[in-house]
């Protein structure tokens, strides 16, 4: 909610329908008095603000809270992240295959090791359990070479990885690829991480997904899910994907790449 509002307030154009869907009920009762949308082409919308200060209690009602005990006053402990956040990681020192942890405070980090250039974010356990498929699989979709002694791999599941502090510590690497599920999870968690981290993140995924349609058999759990997913992957520009949500009404789970 608060990229659209940013984007409202840079006048940016929208999906103002997904937009709607989002605002909380109070607000969206009243949106035809705050908002004047004037549609620039499909899907997108530019916004006028027609009432600054309801757009300033919108603000202040989906601003993300500041600590846990500020998000309990407000009615709900978590949407903030704990003040340390854990985080298993592969990387070129391990005498096995048993990942390394690191423990990242508010204004500390506890690593047992010195980091590579570049990290490779995995959603799924499984997956990240197979770091090796999933490097040369990340190897084949960017089109560089991905392994342990250029690349940690990082396990990003449940949304940990888009917690401020961790966020924070990703900034620390040259290059943040993300291998989310093709769902609206997945375009979610790297909606955030691209928002906080900039051209540093990355999705990964082929240019063309036409190849790939025979792996999206997830079949997503509302329209709504199914909505929000073509409405982030237009929005983070990946058309390729929100044609090959269109083309199959479905979605693509990490696990099916192990299969491949």
């Amino acid at each position: 909610m608060n990229n659209y509002l940013q984007k409202i307030l840079r006048g940016q154009p929208i999906n103002y329908e997904a937009f709607l869907k989002k605002l909380p009920e109070p607000f969206r009762r009243r949106h035809r008095e705050m908002f004047a949308p004037e549609k620039v082409q499909a899907n997108r919308w530019v916004v006028t603000i027609l009432d600054e200060a309801a757009f300033s209690a919108l603000q202040k009602v989906v601003a993300v809270p500041v600590s846990r005990v500020d998000a309990a006053k407000k009615g709900n402990s978590h949407r903030h992240g704990t003040d340390v956040s854990f985080l298993l990681a592969y990387h070129q020192g391990l005498p096995s295959s048993r990942p390394d942890v690191v423990v990242i405070g508010g204004d500390s980090v506890d690593i047992g090791f010195e980091r590579a250039p570049c990290v490779l974010v995995v959603e799924n356990e499984r997956n990240f359990y197979c770091y090796r498929e999933m490097l040369t699989f990340a190897s084949e979709l960017l089109g560089r070479q991905l392994d342990l002694g250029t690349c940690d791999v990082v396990l990003g599941g449940g949304n940990r990885i888009t917690r401020a502090v961790v966020l924070e510590w990703l900034g620390g690497y040259d290059d943040v690829f993300c291998a989310f599920d093709c769902d609206a999870g997945g375009l979610q968690m790297f909606s955030t991480v691209s928002a906080a981290l900039g051209t540093t993140a990355e999705f990964v995924q082929p240019t063309n997904w036409q190849p790939w349609l025979t792996c999206f058999n997830k079949i997503p759990d509302s329209t709504e899910r199914f909505t929000k997913a073509l409405s982030l992957a237009e929005d983070l520009g990946f058309m390729s994907l929100a044609q090959a949500f269109r083309a199959t009404g479905k979605f693509m789970e990490q696990e099916v790449i192990l299969d491949e």
